[in-house]
């Protein structure tokens, strides 16, 4: 089965609060702005997830919260141990994903998510937040997939993006 993997790195946060623990850290204005404008891109782009898997952490959940109005409401899972994973957790959580989806939205951190789109796709890549890896690739499950070659299609960059999206 063809895959479709978009490795999000949640939107712009907010440093604003100082006695907020890292995990509990919101979007800031920028970010509240960005992720919209990317959920835009990826539907003109024929990349609308058919689920999406969140990190634990307050602004990986936000950044979905901020898309979703604009792709729909899809199955939606917050996982804990994507919270600052990199591609060995990825692996591990992608046991769990559902199959039948053959197009999957992964909102998580750096620098994990930079080490996993360079470990997938062979290609070095910078991911500043609200970044998105458009990744291709194939297998039965998606723990089978990501054992295989992946190409990276695109990368969008809030920065790079229309105004409107």
């Amino acid at each position: 089965m063809e895959r479709r993997l978009i490795l999000m790195r949640h939107a712009k946060s907010s440093w604003k609060h100082a006695g907020l623990a890292d995990h509990e850290r919101p979007l800031n204005h920028r970010g509240k702005r960005d992720a919209p404008r990317v959920a835009r891109a990826l539907l003109a782009r024929g990349w609308a997830p058919g689920a999406v898997v969140t990190s634990s952490a307050e602004r990986a959940i936000a950044t979905w919260a901020r898309m979703e109005p604009v792709l729909g409401e899809l199955p939606h899972t917050v996982d804990e141990d994507l919270y600052h994973a990199g591609l060995v957790a990825l692996c591990d959580a992608a046991a769990r994903w559902p199959a039948d989806v053959g197009a999957l939205l992964v909102i998580g951190h750096n620098p994990g998510w930079e080490d996993a789109v360079t470990a997938l796709s062979g290609v070095e890549t910078t991911m500043t937040t609200g970044n998105a890896a458009l990744l291709a690739g194939a297998g039965a499950t998606w723990d089978a997939a990501l054992d295989g070659p992946w190409r990276l299609e695109s990368l969008l960059q809030p920065k790079k993006l229309p105004k409107g999206g």
